[in-house]
C-alpha cells in the first residue's frame, strides 16, 4: 500500500473536477480521479494505495462524486490532519475510510508503504519503521464501512428497501 501524499485544503474540485461530472460511474470518476493536482495518479494508483494529505482534506461543494472516485480508484483510505465535515459525512456513507492523524499526515513521505488498522486505530508506515494511534472508528461507523455504506447497512439491519 503505497502513499500518494498532498498539501492543505485539497477541494473537491481538484479531487474530482466538475468537468468530469456528466458521467458520473465510479469508473468514469475514477479515471479522473485528482487529475488537477496529480496527472498520473489515475493511472499509477494500485488497489489498496493510500492518499495522505494535509488538514481540511475535501473542502469546497459538498458533492459526493469526491470519495466514490478516490474509493473507485481503489485506494484503501485517506489520512489527514482533519477533513471538512461533509466530505467526512460523505465518504462514511459510501464506505470510504477516512482517518484523522496529524501527526502520521505529517511525518508519512509519499511513497512509503503504510498499513492501517482500523479496527485498533493504528498506522504503521513499515518504510520509516513508525506507528502512531489514531481513534478508531466507533462501532455503528466501522458497522457501515465493512457494509460497503449506509444504505447497505440500512438493509442488512432490515431498515432499509
Amino acid at each position: 500500500m503505497k502513499v500518494y501524499k498532498y498539501g492543505a485544503n485539497v477541494d473537491t474540485d481538484v479531487i474530482i473536477p466538475a468537468r468530469h461530472l456528466n458521467d458520473p460511474s465510479p469508473a468514469a470518476l475514477a479515471s479522473h480521479c485528482m487529475e488537477d493536482i496529480d496527472p498520473d495518479f489515475a493511472s499509477t494508483v494500485e488497489e489498496g494505495d493510500i492518499i495522505v494529505a494535509g488538514p481540511n482534506f475535501g473542502c469546497g461543494s459538498s458533492r459526493e462524486h469526491a470519495p466514490l472516485s478516490i474509493k473507485s480508484c481503489g485506494v484503501r483510505c485517506v489520512i489527514a490532519p482533519s477533513f471538512a465535515r461533509i466530505f467526512y459525512r460523505n465518504a462514511i456513507n459510501i464506505g470510504f475510510p477516512i482517518v484523522e492523524c496529524p501527526q502520521a499526515a505529517e511525518e508519512i513521505q509519499a511513497g512509503d508503504q503504510v498499513e492501517v488498522d482500523f479496527a485498533a486505530g493504528t498506522i504503521t508506515d513499515t518504510t520509516q519503521g513508525k506507528t502512531w494511534q489514531a481513534a478508531p472508528f466507533p462501532e455503528f461507523i466501522e458497522g457501515i464501512i465493512k457494509s460497503g455504506g449506509l444504505l447497505n447497512s440500512l438493509k442488512e439491519r432490515g431498515l432499509g428497501k
